[in-house]
């Protein structure tokens, strides 16, 4: 028989060889240090008030996320007998699963003191939140006559005995739990009554003018808790919420032989909200024996109970925030702000036109995702557009960019779709969209088995003559309006044709279910993207080693893929200066003496959230690539991805120094020290302050004033596009990334078929350009001309 020290060096040989883990950190361990990064913004007393509280609410929402998603995942691979050992801390998923539970308690209790406090101050200022226990008379009989009349005919109480089993809990949902003392003889019971989601959670109590006080659902429910439950009496009472297991692969679960995948799609979301529970979070005091009954029947241990005394599910505060009296609202909230217009850009020309003649560069928030749109919009009717071709990850509920697909559509042009289905809890959006879109009568597809399409990629196709154009719309986050008045992103405009045939054929293969597609001027995942960047590196390392200046810099989200991660590390102890901006996790330690004293992280936690990722190598950054991956091995080697080359000097030139602002950021940024901590940054001795987000800001407003007024001219040959308020063009040639000399590819062959005939079109909204109506034939343009006749005859007497 075997002692367990020898079983431990059994399970010992078992793992894989060993690496240095000098330099790496776990990646769980990480992401918990950026959420209480997130959190460090509700203490910054520079951010208003109100917005403070937002972060309490970001907060929680991320953590809710994590443990659905990584520890519920992490939790299954700690039942296996075999349990894979992470690459970067050398830990077992049990492990990490301890690890993580240890940690939480204390950003919990965090968590609770600055919402307590933040909800204080509110109230001092006139924003009250009525609480159950200090109810005044009159807001006691409001409460009690609003639940009688609203709220009463809506619950469903229910007691749980041995003759009626523990219900199903659905995942993220808030029930009001209490034991109950029995008329008869029986043990105590227990009460469950689950706060309807039909109804409003915020409901408004009556208050002094210039003030506003509200309730909570639960908390009007708790206060008539007593008339709940007929003749049982509730002994104690608390609200209680379930945290399931998201962490469900679609692909896994296998697609019923001619099943729909939007079929397919709906039971995956139904399985989720029944899930493995992971943990059980409870405000309010419950005893002992109530809580157990509670836990066992979750299967939960000690450990995955956590207890506070602040609302669960804080995000009833963002329907809060337009309540605000309006005297109190440039105190609360950060000053308003609306994206401002690309200055390179003249809303009042045809956006396709501008983009043949130049590359354009949007950044937003800061810009406008106006043109994108109105491009799409205008590629709708215009008679010379063909085709148009998009993946969409992340939709937004009410998007203007998927009813110009439709309209497209309607209109006759081939509208080829590829719906991620899979983007983690934006799948029912995406399967609502899909549907709309299928039916408009455009071609859906959906990602293939096992990888998810993470690209942000738009192409439309025109013809002229007998020649084709291309223009190519590649972003590093979503086509979503919503999100791009919030997230820092890259959106490229192109019409070059090296891009655009690559762009042809990423679509083509994606159609064929082709992934291992090659690509001159893009880098593909799952196959081309991670030797891009490999590549990009070992140019920079031979730099190094031949005495030559050498610098990378990244922009990133997270950095956890291993093989990258060691290349840095191979690149620091070369020579090459290595600069990151990485918002979330990164597994890299930097400055661990003889293996990454030349790398340099920084992360930006502000009101804008950071999206984009930017990949630059070069001390003059000659080779600048934006990309929707992440250095994340699920990114690199399990999604489609793509990473795509600036090469308009202008276009570079300012993401050079957009990221350069970046980097002098000392107000909002923090280092990561070689311990795996994020410490703020130092500022040199008489440095100014500089916040990024808030120069941004400035200076888009700066450019948006300083960019003249279109001037419509009728002249035979038009002036040259001003280009005002655009960085100064550093003279670097743009180099692109190649695995190997390709030839010049051949032109398309030219398509005889004519083109459709647009079907019946809906009525045009106001505001189209005047391109567009340059564009449109038929009896617009008649009636056009015989009004312009008429007047012409009013005005001069004259026919002709």
């Amino acid at each position: 028989m075997p002692s367990k020290i020898e079983k431990k060096q059994a399970a010992a040989k078992l793992r894989k060889p060993p690496r240095d883990f000098s330099y790496t950190q776990n990646r769980e361990l990480s992401w918990l240090r950026f959420d209480n990064r997130v959190l460090d913004e509700a203490f910054d007393e520079s951010v208003p008030l109100f917005e403070r509280l937002k972060f309490v609410s970001i907060f929680e929402s991320n953590l809710d996320e994590f443990l659905m998603v990584r520890v519920g995942g992490l939790s299954d691979l700690a039942e296996l007998k075999k349990q894979p050992v992470d690459n970067k801390s050398n830990m077992t998923a049990s492990e990490q699963v301890e690890a993580v539970v240890a940690e939480l308690p204390g950003l919990l209790d965090r968590w609770e003191s600055i919402f307590k406090s933040i909800e204080g101050k509110l109230d001092t200022l006139g924003v009250h939140r009525a609480r159950v226990d200090s109810l005044t008379p009159e807001e006691r009989t409001f409460v009690t006559r609003y639940f009688q009349a609203y709220v009463s005919p809506v619950i469903s109480p229910l007691v749980i005995d041995p003759r009626h089993p523990f219900p199903n809990l659905r995942n993220g949902a808030l029930y009001l739990a209490c034991g109950l003392d029995g008329v008869t003889d029986e043990e105590s019971l227990l009460g469950l009554i689950e706060i309807p989601a039909s109804m409003n959670r915020v409901v408004e109590i009556p208050s002094p003018t210039g003030t506003y006080s509200y309730i909570l659902l639960e908390d009007v429910i708790l206060a008539c808790l007593d008339s709940c439950f007929g003749s049982y009496k509730p002994l104690d009472r608390a609200l209680i919420r379930v945290t399931r297991n998201a962490d469900i692969d679609p692909d896994g679960e296998g697609v019923e032989e001619e099943e729909d995948y939007r079929q397919h799609m709906k039971r995956i979301l139904k399985k989720r909200l029944r899930l493995q529970p992971v943990v059980l979070a409870v405000s309010g005091s419950l005893e002992k024996a109530t809580l157990k009954t509670i836990r066992k029947a979750l299967e939960l241990s000690r450990r995955s109970v956590f207890t506070c005394d602040i609302p669960l599910d804080l995000g009833y505060v963002f329907g809060i925030e337009g309540k605000i009296p309006e005297h109190l609202r440039n105190e609360l909230l950060f000053t308003p702000f609306k994206p401002q217009p690309n200055p390179t850009i003249d809303m009042s020309r045809s956006i396709r036109e501008q983009v043949l003649q130049h590359d354009k560069l949007l950044f937003y928030p800061y810009e406008a995702m106006n043109p994108f749109l109105d491009l799409v919009h205008e590629a709708a009717y215009d008679p010379e557009c063909i085709s148009l071709r998009i993946t969409l990850y992340r939709v937004a509920k009410q998007s203007r960019l998927c009813e110009s697909l439709i309209d497209a559509a309607e209109n006759g042009k081939e509208v080829t779709v590829l719906m991620e289905l899979r983007a983690r809890f934006d799948e029912q959006n995406n399967i609502e969209w899909a549907e709309r879109l299928e039916e408009a009568g455009c071609t859906v597809i959906y990602g293939s088995e096992g990888f998810k399409c993470h690209s942000k990629i738009c192409q439309l196709t025109y013809r002229e003559g007998m020649a084709l154009t291309r223009l190519t719309l590649l972003g590093t986050g979503n086509f979503n309006e919503k999100t791009a008045k919030l997230y820092s992103d890259f959106m490229l405009m192109t019409a070059h044709p090296g891009i655009g045939e690559d762009a042809n054929l990423f679509f083509r293969n994606l159609s064929l279910g082709n992934l291992r597609g090659d690509y001159r001027f893009l880098g593909v995942a799952p196959v081309g993207l991670k030797p891009l960047i490999m590549r990009g590196l070992d140019r920079e390392i031979q730099r190094a080693l031949a005495g030559e200046p050498a610098r990378v810099f990244f922009k990133l989200n997270s950095l956890t893929d291993r093989e990258v991660i060691d290349k840095i590390a191979e690149a620091s102890c070369a020579g090459v200066r290595v600069d990151m901006i990485i918002r979330g996790i990164s597994c890299l330690k930097p400055g661990v003496p003889g293996k990454t004293e030349n790398v340099h992280v920084r992360s930006i936690v502000g009101r804008f959230l950071e999206h984009a990722r930017v990949y630059a190598f070069g001390v003059d950054s000659d080779m600048i690539y934006l990309s929707s991956a992440d250095m994340m091995t699920r990114n690199t080697e399990h999604r489609v991805e793509i990473a795509f080359p600036v090469l308009d000097p202008t276009c570079r030139a300012l993401v050079h120094e957009y990221m350069s602002m970046q980097l002098r950021d000392n107000v909002k940024a923090r280092s990561l020290t070689s311990d795996g901590t994020w410490v703020p940054v130092e500022r040199t001795g008489g440095e100014k302050p500089f916040n990024s987000q808030e120069a941004l800001l400035e200076r888009a407003y700066r450019n948006a004033e300083a960019a003249p007024e279109p001037v419509i001219e009728a002249k035979p040959a038009p002036s040259p596009e001003p280009q005002p308020a655009t960085p100064k063009v550093q003279k670097v040639q743009a180099t692109v990334i190649e695995p190997e000399p390709a030839p010049v590819p051949q032109p398309e062959p030219q398509v005889t078929k004519p083109a459709p005939e647009p079907s019946a079109r809906r009525d045009k909204p106001a505001g189209k350009t005047k391109a567009i109506e340059r564009h449109r034939p038929g009896r617009v343009r008649m009636g056009l001309g015989l009004i312009g006749l008429g007047l012409k005859t009013l005005i001069t007497g004259k026919t002709k």
